[in-house]
């Protein structure tokens, strides 16, 4: 009896099926850019009271070559007790994918949900040591929805005229 391999289609795998079909690589994923700061500190360890946090994410796209793109995944967690700045923790996560074989709108999701949930574990350890090396207690990040904040990204796209323009196409995405 002959094993014959299958891709996940059920199609038959074959070199000519690898090299036709889309392919996603993780090509390098590094730390760009880290900053942490405690204004108040040493003040601030003897605050009383609830802390609040905000979190910002921004999510940048540039297109290297034909099939390589950096995506920069950027966390801020602002920590503030009595209306003051306790700490604030800047990650921008980074990493060079290769995406080949897709077409523009799979390209357009690959880069804005698949990208950042294979950064978002290394930023989010980032953080979480940044905090704890700052005298602070632990503090882990939930896990983020991606593809939600995705879905939301085209309904806004929609909105304003722009379904056209992705993120590949415009190397550039704001606020996630």
């Amino acid at each position: 009896m002959a094993e014959q391999d299958t891709a996940p289609n059920g199609a038959a795998a074959s070199p000519e099926n690898a090299a036709s079909g889309p392919q996603f690589t993780v090509e390098k994923i590094y730390l760009k850019d880290v900053s942490f700061e405690a204004p108040g500190a040493p003040q601030v360890f003897g605050e009383q009271g609830q802390p609040q946090l905000q979190m910002n994410l921004t999510q940048k796209v540039q297109r290297l070559a034909e099939n390589a793109f950096e995506v920069v995944l950027g966390v801020t967690l602002t920590c503030t007790m009595a209306e003051k700045t306790a700490y604030l923790a800047e990650v921008q996560q980074a990493g060079v994918f290769g995406l080949a074989g897709f077409d523009e709108r799979g390209l357009d999701a690959m880069l804005g949900t698949h990208c950042p949930n294979a950064l978002y574990p290394y930023a989010r350890q980032a953080i979480a040591d940044l905090i704890q090396s700052g005298g602070f207690p632990p503090f882990l990040l939930q896990p983020i929805n991606f593809e939600s904040l995705y879905a939301e990204t085209l309904r806004q796209r929609a909105q304003q005229g722009q379904e056209g323009s992705g993120l590949a196409d415009a190397e550039a995405a704001g606020n996630a």
